[in-house]
């Protein structure tokens, strides 16, 4: 599948993180043993927005996040643009580090970043952004 522009879909590999999540571990000891997945940066930024005190935190834990997303994407073949589908499990760690990411942003006072992390989820997917609320 492909968006309007004919650019394919980028679909990210399994993210071995996800299982340990999934069976409860603790965010922190996933990211310790995987510290290239997304998702568990994700979960420890949505975390610590959560936890309300913890901006500052939940941005720099959100930051590698998105870091260690981009360098998946690009090891998927991405471009720099075109759909990463939340319909596809693994995209997950990447589109919940970026909108973790626009929401410790707005919390820090960093509208700009704000702003573009918003337009790049929304430019990678409308669905996701509107899970999650963005």
């Amino acid at each position: 599948m492909s968006d309007l522009l004919g650019i394919p879909e980028t679909r990210l590999p399994v993210d071995p993180a996800a299982e340990r999540l999934d069976a409860g571990v603790e965010p922190s000891a996933v990211a310790r043993a995987f510290p290239a997945s997304a998702l568990a940066w994700a979960v420890l930024a949505e975390d610590a927005l959560a936890d309300g005190d913890r901006d500052v935190e939940a941005y720099a834990y959100a930051r590698t996040g998105y870091h260690r997303s981009l360098d998946a994407l690009r090891r998927s073949g991405w471009r720099g643009q075109g759909p990463v589908p939340w319909s596809h499990e693994p995209n997950r760690g990447f589109l919940r580090a970026l909108a973790a990411l626009a929401r410790a942003a707005r919390a820090i006072g960093e509208s700009d970043e704000e702003t573009r992390c918003t337009e790049f989820l929304r430019a990678s997917s409308t669905d996701a952004a509107r899970e999650l609320g963005l």
